[in-house]
Formats: C-alpha cells, sequence, structure tokens
C-alpha cells in the first residue's frame, strides 16, 4: 500500500541511514520532523535544509511542524519500543514504518540498483554513484557514509537510476525490489538476529528472489558463499553474472580482473570487461577495495552507461568517510586513517591493504557488540596480529547489555603479536597509542563505534600538543 509521505517524522533522524532519506523528503517537498539523542553535524544540516529538529525524545516532538505527521519512521533495532514518541504515534493512531519501508516507498519507479553483502556495502555503493556520475546520469542514491567528493550520504537525482544498499542485518533487504543486486560476500554476521549461520544464509537467497522478472544478480566470483547464492539464483531463472579474478562453471563472468597491483600507493587495475580490456586506478588500497569497484564497474554497465566513463570515474573516486580515512599527516611521514571495520573479515582486508603500502602499522581498535565479540574473538586475535602494534580498546555495546566478566581481553590474550595493549580507558588511548608509534608508521583508528573519535586526539599525542 502508498504511504502518505506528505509530512514525516524520523526517530533517530541525525543517523547514517535516516539523515540521508530525510534530505531526500526534503529536496521532494515533504514537511519533515524528526529527533534524535544529540546535537550532530548531519542534524544541523538537516535544520540549515528545513527540517524541525528536537533534541531528545518526548512526544510533543510529533507536532514541531505545527500538526502531526502522517508517518513515523523507525529503526527498530536501535529505538525501545516505549520511545514516547512511538508510544505518541500509537495513541493518535500514525502509521509507524521502517526505515527500509520509506527508502523502498523512494525507490518506486526508478531502475534500483541495490548493493547487499556482508561487507562493502557502502563502499561499494558510492563507487557505483560516483561512476554513474561521472558517465553523465545523475543518480538518486542514499548510502550509509558521507561521499568524500560530494559531502553528502544522499541526493534527489534527476536520473532513472536510484542506487542504494540493501542492509542485511535485520532482513529488511527483503523490503525492496531490486532491478540490478549485487552481492559482494556472504559470511555470518548478525546472529543476535539471525540466530545461526543458515538463517543468516538464507535472507540474500531471499533477497535475490526479489529481483524484478527483467533484473540481473551479480556476485562475486572470489567469495564462494556469494558465488553458490548465485548459483541457487540461476537454478531458479534469476539472470546471473559474476564478477572477480576468479571464475567459475555455471556462472558468465561479466568482468574478470587480469590483473591489479599497488603503485605508489594507487591500485593499478586491468579488467577484462565482456572481451574488452581496461586499466584505471584506485586511491583506496587493497584487494577488497579492488573487488568493490568492478561490482561498481559492472553494476554501472548492466544499468547501460558507458564503461570507459565509469572507470574513469572510479579512478576519480577519493572514498567514504570511516573507509580507509586519511585523518592526518605529521612531519616526520606518520599518516592517521580511521575505518569502519568491526567484522574479523573486513579487520583483516583492511590491515592487509594498510601493510601493502610498505608502513610499519598500529592500529586501535574497538570490538564492537558483546555478542560479535565473543563469536569472534578467536577471529579477532588473528586478524588483529597482521598489525605491527596494537591498543585494543573495551568493548563497544552499542544496543546491547554488558556481560558480565566479559571483556577485549577475550582478544588480547590470543593474540600473536608483542606489542599488545589493553587499553580500557578510552582518555588513556591517544596516549597508549603513540607510545608504540615510530616515524612514518601508518596508524588506524578502527571500529564501528565511538573509536573514530580518536583519530585527532591520537593526532595531537603524536604531535605532542
Amino acid at each position: 500500500m502508498s504511504i502518505d509521505l506528505s509530512r514525516v517524522h524520523l526517530i533517530g533522524i541525525g543517523g547514517s541511514g535516516m539523515s540521508g532519506v530525510a534530505r531526500i523528503l526534503l529536496d521532494r517537498g515533504s514537511v519533515v520532523t524528526g529527533s534524535d539523542v544529540k546535537d550532530c553535524r548531519p542534524v544541523r544540516a538537516l535544520q540549515a535544509q528545513g527540517a524541525h529538529i528536537a533534541v531528545g525524545h518526548a512526544a510533543e516532538n510529533l507536532e514541531l511542524a505545527g500538526e502531526l505527521p502522517t508517518v513515523v519512521v523507525t529503526s527498530f533495532a536501535a529505538i525501545p519500543q516505549d520511545n514516547p514518541e512511538l508510544v505518541g504515534a500509537a495513541e493518535h493512531g500514525i502509521p509507524v514504518i521502517r526505515r527500509s519501508d520509506l527508502l523502498g516507498e523512494l525507490m518506486e519507479g526508478y531502475t534500483q540498483m541495490l548493493f547487499a553483502g556482508t561487507h562493502g556495502k557502502t563502499s561499494t555503493t558510492s563507487m557505483a554513484v560516483v561512476a554513474l556520475q561521472a558517465a553523465g546520469e545523475d543518480p538518486s542514491f542514499a548510502i550509509g557514509g558521507q561521499l568524500n567528493r560530494a559531502g553528502t550520504n544522499a541526493h534527489h537525482g534527476s536520473g532513472a537510476v536510484f542506487v542504494a544498499e540493501a542492509d542485511e542485518s535485520d532482513g529488511s533487504l527483503l523490503r525492496y525490489r531490486p532491478d540490478i543486486a549485487v552481492i559482494t560476500n556472504i559470511e555470518p554476521d548478525h546472529l543476535d538476529y539471525f540466530g545461526d549461520a543458515e538463517t543468516y544464509y538464507k535472507v540474500f537467497d531471499d533477497f535475490a528472489d526479489r529481483i524484478t522478472d527483467t533484473g540481473t544478480l551479480i556476485v562475486c566470483l572470489d567469495d564462494e558463499s556469494a558465488a553458490e547464492c548465485g548459483v541457487r539464483a540461476l537454478e531458479r531463472g534469476v539472470t546471473v553474472v559474476g564478477y572477480g579474478t576468479m571464475t567459475h562453471p555455471s556462472i558468465p563472468n561479466a568482468a574478470h580482473v587480469v590483473d591489479w597491483r599497488t603503485e605508489n600507493d594507487l591500485s593499478v587495475v586491468k579488467v577484462n570487461l565482456n572481451g574488452t580490456e581496461m586499466t584505471y586506478h584506485l586511491s583506496i588500497p587493497g584487494k577488497h577495495m579492488v573487488l568493490n569497484s568492478v561490482a561498481a564497474l559492472v553494476a554501472g554497465v548492466t544499468a547501460g552507461a558507458d564503461p570507459f566513463a565509469l572507470a574513469e570515474g572510479l579512478s576519480g573516486f577519493t572514498g567514504v568517510r570511516r573507509r580507509f580515512e586519511l585523518r592526518g599527516e605529521l612531519s616526520d611521514g606518520t599518516r592517521v586513517y580511521d575505518d569502519y571495520a568491526h567484522h574479523p573479515t573486513e579487520v583483516d582486508a583492511v590491515l592487509k591493504a594498510a601493510k601493502g603500502t610498505g608502513a610499519r602499522v598500529v592500529v586501535c581498535f574497538q570490538p564492537h557488540l558483546y555478542s560479535r565479540t565473543q563469536e569472534f574473538a578467536g577471529e579477532f586475535a588473528d586478524a588483529l596480529s597482521l598489525a605491527d602494534a596494537a591498543v585494543v580498546l573495551d568493548i563497544f555495546g552499542a544496543r546491547e547489555t554488558p556481560v558480565e566478566g566479559l571483556d577485549s581481553r577475550i582478544i588480547t590474550d590470543h593474540m600473536s603479536i608483542t606489542d599488545v595493549v589493553y587499553e580500557p580507558n578510552f582518555s588513556a588511548a591517544p596516549a597508549a597509542v603513540a607510545k608504540l608509534v615510530r616515524p612514518g608508521d601508518l596508524v588506524l583508528t578502527m571500529g564501528a563505534g565511538s573509536v573514530t573519535m580518536l583519530a585527532d586526539p591520537i593526532l595531537d599525542a603524536l604531535a605532542g600538543a
């Protein structure tokens, strides 16, 4: 059924996902109200654009624009059911929907290009947006991070394509009907929601079944689980193509990575695209980013864009906030980066990319969620041991209740490198990191929580401020 979007109230409007759909609503002329627990840059930006936003949650926030909203948008995972605005919406009979329901409504009438997978969704979606823009398109988009070049996470475009992430963490990707769907990889995660790996894998099969009759599923052939998902989709009659350094006997390879190498901090990528060879550069290091870029290339070509223009756009891609984002450099050559990696596979990929630059690597890592830390403690220990030195903070619980007796020593006690510091005091972390750093090192703050706030204090500590 159609949703009345004339007056929309968003709870948690400052979040990376909510702020994006709010921006699109404002561009389309909707009256937008919302609330968040704190004042922040996205909140101020939306207020400047015309949104009515309160800091703190209260039932009266529903009437910030002078009348009640036609719909209330929430994240069922992050917002408790006793939130006063949800209670108020129920009392007034106002429909309450999830962000994914709103995004699905916003994408109606567009060619829907959706990126799914355990890892790499934000980076790959962002690359696709930049590539399409370089090819002369003006896609609408909603992504989970802020594009460095555009300075935004969402846009109401004039073109026929709508590009977005399809988040599997709460099954919300099943709300969409993609015309072009990409699965970058599949590896068990969010087991606090899914319960077991089998249920997690199945949500991607169900997502493939949501593709339109004339649509295409694009899978990474370097990832066994993504390729197997593609094979199952083929058997059910879905059009499937693959990409990557590998090939598959059942899945046509739309883009084969012939070669890639690191050259002056750039990845040089040579791709055979349906018989045509092309070369482009990436400013973000690592094989995982190479694969993400090829996924974006194939998706763009599937949408009808010129492949060489897409490749030129990928060469100009400057990254996304919190994805190997350079936060500062000192005169002695020491560089500090920030990255969102919070799963062992992501940590492994980012640290390998960092090591590929030839620098000595020091990581400041903050585990995210008690359930994830407990489930993957050994894998985290192995991945973090790729660094030359590490400071590991205590667990960022986010929405979870602390588990008595569980802390980050479940990781640090099993790491195989000598220079490991377990630092439970967040404010003491910059000094702990500075003690481990040598001139010319590459320093990484890493995790999905508050660790991103430490990049600047670490730079200050290294500079002796």
